[in-house]
């Protein structure tokens, strides 16, 4: 049985989220304590209760202490069952618990479970401190196509907080192995595309999200090459301001939502900011892309690498979470908040 501390480093519900992924994977039984110890709002949330089900249903384990609240579970995992699926973040209790949040739990186990997959997840698809289903569709899953990925992700409805409802499909293909990849700063012509939509608001707002974004961008010198105005059927109200920026050798996303009282042009302003940081640093990828792209690294046939706009705590929490689990080590250069580069050197 291994024992994971849940409040070690930084992202207690990463450091759920990647020890049952995992867990599922290698068929290792674990218990995870001081969930979420050092937060607010201790334990399981709705969100990671929702992974911490999903993930004993597809592999048939058995679980303790999934209850929201709960500072400890215990984990014994059994045979990874490719097949239908379905989770609603809500179903225990009213949330908008994000639902990519849950997909990036599960996605590992099932690309290795020898037959095709269908997930339907249900709940928060833009909610803070979470990837969007923008930022999955047009910034991760673009990333680990890379290395050999093969899943179709759709969006039907968007759940913004605090109404939830979104969701969102996804059909995942079986794989032998993972490709390994060399990402080290961008080797061709920058491809910038911009996103700006709304649900349930006034389509100015999209506008002058997307106009601010431009000038922003222009003033970087960076002209997009493309950009979207979008109106996503929602229960609820939001908005997004994206930016999408690829090249050969680089990848990164860029999100902020809207907020009650927050100007269209300060949703815009932040995730430039954001965009301004990565751009100036020439590295590959973006700091929320580095730590997500640990668990495939750790999986892959071969040794792969890849240079981070920031090194982050979540990122560091996240190699030691994985170096528990498999026969891998990483090596990380740079000082935290700052440029640096990730190696899997075993």
């Amino acid at each position: 049985m291994l024992v994971i501390d849940g409040s070690f480093g930084e992202g207690g519900g990463q450091i759920l989220r990647t020890s049952l992924s995992l867990a599922a994977l290698t068929g290792t039984s674990i218990t995870i304590e001081n969930i979420r110890a050092r937060r607010d709002k201790p334990g399981l949330r709705p969100q990671h209760l929702t992974s911490a089900l999903a993930t004993a249903e597809i592999c048939s384990g058995a679980l303790e202490g999934a209850e929201v609240g709960s500072t400890r579970i215990v984990f014994r995992p059994g045979k990874i069952k490719p097949g239908y699926y379905e989770f609603d973040v809500s179903e225990n209790r009213a949330s908008a618990g994000s639902v990519n949040l849950i997909f990036q739990t599960i996605l590992w186990p099932l690309v290795f479970a020898g037959k095709r997959s269908k997930i339907v997840l249900k709940g928060g698809t833009h909610v803070p401190f979470s990837p969007s289903s923008d930022y999955i569709s047009r910034t991760f899953l673009p990333a680990v196509s890379r290395m050999g990925l093969q899943c179709r992700y759709q969006m039907q409805r968007a759940g913004y907080y605090p109404a939830g409802g979104g969701e969102v499909v996804a059909e995942i293909q079986p794989i032998e192995s993972l490709q390994a990849v060399s990402l080290l700063g961008p080797t061709s012509r920058w491809n910038v595309e911009l996103v700006s939509a709304i649900s349930n608001l006034h389509p100015s707002i999209a506008e002058r999200q997307l106009n601010a974004g431009l000038a922003h961008l222009r003033s970087l010198g960076v002209v997009p090459n493309r950009t979207e105005l979008l109106n996503y059927p929602s229960r609820g109200k939001g908005t997004l301001f994206f930016i999408d920026a690829k090249s050969d050798g680089a990848i990164g996303g860029f999100q902020s939502l809207g907020e009650l009282k927050k100007r269209a042009e300060d949703v815009a302003k932040d995730a430039c900011e954001e965009f301004k940081a990565y751009h100036e640093s020439l590295a590959a990828l973006d700091k929320h892309l580095s730590d997500q792209l640990i668990i495939p690294m750790a999986l892959a046939d071969g040794l792969s690498q890849f240079t981070t706009c920031e090194v982050t705590q979540h990122l560091v929490t996240n190699i030691s979470v994985v170096e528990r689990f498999l026969d891998v080590r990483f090596e990380v250069t740079g000082q935290l908040g700052k440029p640096g580069t990730v190696r899997r050197v075993k």
